[in-house]
């Protein structure tokens, strides 16, 4: 039994492989489609940002609220916007917007290359002489890689807002002094390792959505499958990958 573990995980891990190497190598062929690769970046950008927006702008609200009571016991009410600030783009922001993105996206992905798979449209597209990997795959991972940063950015902004009207309705705070105070804080040393984590998510999600569908086994059922396997290891990834650029930002910024 753990021996037939052992192999199957190998198998796993060998398909993974081989379907990133196809991912690279079809990203510089000819004849790239640059009209799907948008198309992608609007369904996945432009038809998340509403999910997003009301994501930001809750965290901002709740984060200042939570955050009021304690910093009043020590009279340091005024480091609460660039608390927020820092936490918010630092971890919060790319983390939670990873997962809905994970949730949304990576279901999404996953559920249509599966059905396309089951309804034999990948083989039909392959007998015509189409490029199934280029037009499927490629462009929906670079479509999230390019995306989920961009999203990340604009709930940032979010959430910025609604800390800003969290503090105006309990503090009465302008909005000059709420940023100047907020981004006061932030330096390049949480933005840049923010920015790369979020390139990484993004290109966690669209593989691992893309690998579950275009991989699932014929049948109805691989459908719902590859959605739900594909929402549960892009998360699991996206811990992963942020366990890891903490630590090694900690260790070259921090230390």
């Amino acid at each position: 039994m753990p021996n037939q573990f052992f192999t199957a995980s190998l198998h796993y891990i060998a398909d993974q492989a081989y379907f990133f190497k196809s991912f690279f190598r079809n990203i510089f062929k000819k004849g790239f489609e640059w009209e799907e690769l948008f198309r992608q970046c609007y369904l996945i950008g432009y038809k998340s940002i509403g999910i997003v927006t009301l994501t930001g702008f809750i965290l901002g609200i709740v984060l200042t609220l939570q955050s009021q009571p304690t910093l009043k016991q020590f009279g340091a009410e005024s480091f609460i916007p660039g608390m927020v600030c820092v936490s918010i783009i630092r971890e919060i922001g790319p983390v939670i917007i990873a997962l809905i993105c994970a949730g949304k996206v990576a279901s999404g992905i996953g559920a249509e290359l599966s059905s396309m798979n089951v309804t034999e449209q990948i083989d039909a597209m392959e007998v015509s002489g189409a490029n199934p990997v280029q037009f499927l795959v490629v462009t929906r991972i670079l479509a999230c890689t390019v995306m989920v940063p961009l999203l990340t950015i604009f709930a940032d902004a979010m959430a910025l807002l609604g800390g800003f009207t969290a503090s105006a309705l309990g503090e009465g705070i302008t909005v000059k002094l709420y940023f100047t105070k907020a981004l006061t804080l932030l330096d390049y040393s949480d933005v840049l390792p923010a920015v790369f984590k979020t390139i990484l998510f993004g290109f966690a999600i669209g593989f691992v959505g893309c690998f579950k569908g275009f991989t699932s086994n014929n049948g109805t059922a691989s459908v719902g499958l590859a959605a739900n396997s594909a929402v549960v290891t892009a998360s699991v990834w996206i811990i992963l990958i942020d366990a890891v650029v903490v630590q090694v930002t900690n260790s070259l910024l921090y230390a």
